[in-house]
């Protein structure tokens, strides 16, 4: 079996990796990242043709690349590598996100095989649901999340103003012709390879029980989860320790190590960007944690047990993503 020279891993194994870290959430599930098997390592990149015009900075696409390159290592470690990274290996091309090259093979235990199992059974659940229960007890995780990064839950009396602080994000991009195609564009109703399916969206009565979430366009799918008439879902907020990519890349690694986690307990999820995207609705979030680079903001709560799950949204092909230079 073919391995890098440098990696000490047989390059089947790194493919298998890097398919598991495609499942990692991205904006609008635009996928921006581009990987390469290379005799130095795997690397991973930004992919510039991937860019959505409204996260003009990139902003968006590195924290979901850096969601990407945490997967990537919960996949590795339930192959039993090891999974050195390097950030942004070359100071003068900040499109190079990581180098990562592996150790000693490692043990692989069944905390590392549940992990990687919850790369696969996580989904980004739009419609309402309830607290989580045993928070308390969750919570304490999110110290082993916050490394290199700041994590702040949501007070409950504070859940208002952070709605409201949604809808204003609402209000200020009514009249945002831009953004409302480029909405449209990724939400198209056609099979593809990427974008948001409808199957993934809400109704206008489902939207109207959820105060806190973007504002896409409706779909007519029956009224799902009637029995939670409004979302009570814990809010948690990712932020980052200073305004630098190495920090917003770090952001997207505790995004995917929370979403790991909350899937592990039992939890639903779904990601919010949107209460970040604009600076008013930004700094009210901020505010709220005292914290002055929030980045990303994470619903987490309870559904039936008998509910419907959502099916899997759409990846890129491994080829699209994927180059070896061996």
């Amino acid at each position: 079996m073919a391995t890098t020279s440098h990696t000490l891993a047989p390059v089947k194994v790194i493919e298998d990796a890097v398919r598991l870290a495609c499942r990692a959430p991205s904006y609008h599930n635009s996928q921006p990242w581009r990987w390469i098997i290379s005799p130095e390592g795997v690397q991973l990149w930004v992919d510039t043709d991937r860019l959505v015009a409204t996260d003009s900075s990139g902003r968006q696409a590195v924290i979901s690349c850096g969601a990407a390159l945490d997967h990537f290592r919960v996949a590795a470690a339930a192959a039993g590598l090891e999974a050195r990274v390097q950030r942004y290996p070359d100071p003068d091309d900040h499109h190079h996100l990581a180098t990562i090259t592996f150790g000693t093979p490692v043990a692989v235990t069944e905390g590392h095989r549940r992990r990687a199992d919850a790369i696969l059974s996580r989904r980004t659940d739009r419609l309402p649901m309830s607290a989580p229960e045993n928070w308390d007890s969750f919570e304490l995780t999110l110290q082993a999340v916050a490394s290199d990064t700041a994590v702040d839950v949501i007070a409950p009396t504070d859940r208002p103003t952070v709605a409201d602080a949604s809808q204003l994000t609402d209000a200020l991009r009514l009249y945002d012709s831009a953004y409302h195609h480029e909405i449209d564009w990724w939400t198209s109703p056609f099979e593809v390879t990427d974008g948001i399916p409808h199957s993934s969206l809400v109704s206008a009565a489902e939207a109207d029980r959820v105060d806190v979430g973007r504002s896409f366009p409706v779909t007519r799918n029956r009224e799902r989860r009637q029995t939670v008439a409004e979302d009570t879902a814990q809010l948690v907020v990712i932020s980052a320790l200073e305004d630098t990519r190495a920090d917003l890349l770090r952001c997207g690694e505790a995004l995917s190590a929370l979403l790991l986690d909350a899937t592990m307990a039992g939890f639903a999820s779904c990601t919010l960007s949107h209460l970040t995207e604009v600076e008013v609705s930004r700094d009210i979030v901020g505010a709220l944690v005292d914290r002055p680079y929030p980045q990303v903001v994470v619903r987490i709560g309870r559904i039936p047990e008998l509910g419907e799950v959502a099916p899997p949204t759409p990846r890129r092909p491994l080829s699209d993503v994927l180059r070896v230079r061996v």
